[in-house]
């Protein structure tokens, strides 16, 4: 029985790669291109539920299917990061400061380590995170939220 399943799963993962299934991938949801004011919109709701067009931002990141929808979804985030961390700066325990921890959080939830640009892309949102107190309790609240929600 054993070595009828390994049959089945080998024949599988060459039709469909690793693994004896594979879910279909949803499509890039068209609000996760919508640039940083959507994601900073999106993003007022943290640390609760933050979704673009009922997708996780993380999501939206993993379901990036090339390089230009990639970048579309990048751009978005570090603009939008880059506007919280100036924000977070002026004032460590705000709104901004949460808003940027969740970015931080669900950015990595979606990156896989081996994936270079999204691998870049938390490289990036990260750097902007430094400009802001990352010790600060908004700052950790939002990363939380973001790592375990995003």
């Amino acid at each position: 029985m054993r070595r009828a399943l390994s049959v089945v799963c080998a024949g599988a993962a060459l039709a469909f790669g690793p693994g004896c299934a594979r879910e279909e991938d949803p499509p890039l949801a068209e609000a996760c291109r919508g640039g940083p004011a959507a994601v900073l919109t999106a993003l007022e709701a943290a640390p609760g539920e933050v979704r673009m067009d009922d997708t996780p931002l993380s999501e939206c990141l993993a379901n990036a299917e090339d390089g230009g929808q990639l970048r579309d979804v990048g751009t978005g985030y570090v603009n939008a990061a880059q506007r919280l961390a100036d924000r977070a700066d002026r004032d460590p325990d705000g709104p901004a400061a949460e808003q940027l921890g969740y970015l931080v959080g669900a950015v990595r939830r979606g990156s896989l380590p081996d994936q270079g640009l999204a691998y870049e892309l938390v490289r990036r949102i990260e750097t902007e995170a430094r400009r802001a107190d990352r010790t600060s309790a908004a700052f950790r609240r939002g990363l939380r939220a973001g790592g375990r929600d995003g």
